[in-house]
């Protein structure tokens, strides 16, 4: 009777596991989805907007264009990861880049990864197999005059409570992300903001 019921089980496990499915629905990019509970890039997004304008309210932004006459030109410098995560940085840097951009504040050059591309291209176009009429030239690149780098950092703790019939757990991750604004002639700090984001996740299994 015992091994009736064990080849019952065992053959009902493999049924439904034929008949599984699987549905893919596609939606809106800016929709908030939240599955995990981890750092996603609606949080990177939403982060790098606020950040960016509490950055560009400073009076830093004032005074460089009463002194300077002209737009600031700024870059992005390194965002490290600090946290227990695996987190895209580049993500995040992305999404400070289309908010410094966006905002018509301020000029902005590429990264050095970037220029080290660019820098390249120009080289091979200086090697004979260019139309000379259509070569672009060196040494007409625009120098940044700050650059904003910072660190993300993230504490997570949970919660387990087991009960009759199923069990569950609570967590929080809570992130932290910090970015300062230097000024590349002095090695000012001119702005520094942080960013909290904390999450509670729930999880039950019922047996």
């Amino acid at each position: 009777m015992k091994f009736l019921k064990l080849t019952f089980i065992v053959f009902f496990a493999g049924f439904l596991t034929g008949c599984a499915s699987t549905t893919t629905t596609r939606i809106d990019a800016t929709k908030v989805t939240d599955l995990s509970g981890y750092w996603n890039d609606t949080d990177a997004r939403l982060t790098a907007d606020e950040m960016i304008k509490d950055c560009l309210a400073g009076q830093w932004l004032w005074n460089f264009n009463q002194t300077n006459g002209r737009a600031p030109v700024v870059i992005v410098g390194t965002i490290r990861n600090k946290t227990f995560e695996h987190i895209e940085s580049d993500v995040f840097i992305d999404s400070l880049q289309k908010a410094l951009i966006n905002s018509g504040k301020i000029k902005f050059v590429a990264s050095s990864g970037e220029r080290q591309e660019v820098r390249e291209e120009r080289r091979d176009q200086q090697a004979g197999n260019t139309e000379p009429s259509t070569i672009t030239a060196t040494g007409h690149e625009t120098g940044a005059d700050f650059m904003l780098q910072g660190n993300i950092n993230a504490i997570q703790e949970g919660v387990e409570s087991h009960h009759v019939m199923f069990d569950s757990e609570k967590s929080t991750s809570f992130y932290q992300v910090s970015l300062e604004l230097i000024d590349l002639k002095t090695n000012q700090k001119l702005w520094i903001g942080q960013k909290e984001v904390k999450k509670l996740v729930q999880r039950s299994k019922v047996f």
